[in-house]
């Protein structure tokens, strides 16, 4: 008798999810709260006009005091306190009195690469001037302020993909750090423990390290240093890392980057792509859980989208047996990279393997990296959660490679 009561609650709960997962897309944002600027903003402070200070975006899942930190979400705007301090990330812009511009929006609790967000609206991809394609997320309003200008640089987060996939969709750079390396005090959490890191967005390279240089004190100067230690891309080996299911036009604008910026190209072979393929998904199912874990008190709470709630359902069914195995195999995987480190610099690959869709086109199966979308054109495609950004490669190849070298960590 047990054991059919958990199979049929077991049912109960796949199709909830199931429901919440084909039914998401079907209700209608509510544009009310959406801020200025296409959306881009839950809260935003415009600068003077003559004002020559560097301008940041933060997203709204990082505490900036006074602000209530919505974290995307209509349930948490409307019964949250103000941050009574800034997140500790935010310590280094203070000092050197960088203005904020504004909370940035994002997936509601950053668990969507979509970037949609049915409450405050959906943020603008400036970058697509006729298809209306996706901004990307979680941090969708900061990829669209900075692809519009309206920010010099950004502070998103990134648990798996959330910095990266934005800043493809709208043409910018993005980068995630060695987790650990920033603080997350006063960061609301997805998987802190093994994944959530605080990262830069710019629309170049050069704006990329100056954020850096705002969230690790001295930053810009071992990048400098390292750029002289190898000034040239010729002297710069990279891992030329082709997934199954990309796109071949993808592909081929990574490698004619990669060949323009004149590096050293070294295919990886299968043995190596195996276990990234494991890794991504190890990584994907430590997203998932720790989306469930950290969030699971809002399941029951009003004004919590449908959307969301599938995110954190799905966390919940790959928590009791998947979760532990992937942290198990996670030894493995940095033996894995340790080796492949003892001969490249670092890895190309593409952030997404299909062209971003339409926005009224998606249908979320998944909160992290294997979210499935299905294009008009292209039918139902996977869009990953992988670093390297396929507009900007040759520019990324070099600011990875070099942040590799000025930290003297491999980036994993």
């Amino acid at each position: 008798m047990k054991k059919c009561r958990r199979a049929a609650a077991r049912f109960l709960l796949t199709g909830l999810l199931l429901t919440f997962l084909f039914g998401a897309c079907s209700l209608h944002e509510n544009r009310f709260a959406a801020g200025s600027h296409h959306r881009s903003f839950i809260a935003y402070w415009p600068p003077p006009k003559s004002s020559q200070q560097l301008c940041l975006a933060v997203k709204d899942n990082i505490d900036v005091k006074g602000v209530v930190t919505t974290a995307g979400s209509e349930y948490v705007a409307k019964t949250s306190s103000p941050a009574s301090q800034d997140a500790e990330c935010l310590a280094i812009v203070r000092k050197r009195n960088v203005r904020v511009v504004g909370k940035a929006n994002l997936s509601e609790f950053a668990v969507a690469p979509s970037g949609l967000n049915e409450y405050f609206g959906t943020p603008h991809n400036p970058y697509d001037k006729v298809a209306g394609i996706i901004p990307g997320g979680s941090s969708s309003g900061l990829a669209a302020a900075v692809s519009s200008g309206i920010a010099d640089v950004a502070f998103g987060t990134d648990t798996a993909g959330s910095i990266r996939v934005p800043a493809a969709c709208c043409g910018i750079v993005g980068l995630k750090p060695t987790f650990g390396l920033v603080s997350l005090k006063g960061v609301f959490p997805i998987e802190p423990k093994h994944l959530d890191t605080v990262g830069p967005m710019g629309k170049d390279v050069a704006h990329v390290v100056q954020g850096m240089d705002l969230l690790q004190t001295g930053f810009a100067a071992r990048y400098a240093k390292a750029v002289a230690a190898k000034p040239s891309a010729k002297q710069i080996k990279i891992g030329r890392l082709y997934l199954s299911g990309t796109d071949p036009q993808i592909d081929k604008a990574i490698d004619d980057a990669l060949i323009k910026a004149g590096f050293q190209v070294v295919l990886l072979d299968q043995t190596f792509k195996s276990k990234w393929d494991q890794a991504k998904k190890d990584g994907n199912t430590v997203a998932a859980a720790g989306a469930w874990i950290s969030t699971q008190q809002y399941l029951s709470k009003w004004g919590v989208r449908a959307r969301t709630k599938a995110a954190i359902l799905l966390g919940r069914l790959v928590y009791p047996r998947q979760y532990h195995r992937a942290l198990h195999r996670r030894a493995e995987w940095e033996h894995a990279l340790h080796h492949v480190f003892q001969t490249v610099d670092f890895i190309a690959l593409p952030t997404l393997q299909v062209w971003p869709p339409a926005n009224t086109v998606v249908r979320e199966d998944s909160p992290f990296g294997s979210a499935r979308f299905e294009p008009a054109k292209h039918g139902s495609s996977e869009f990953c959660r992988q670093s390297g950004t396929c507009r900007t490669c040759s520019a990324e190849a070099r600011v990875l490679s070099r942040y590799e070298s000025a930290t003297g960590r491999p980036k994993v």
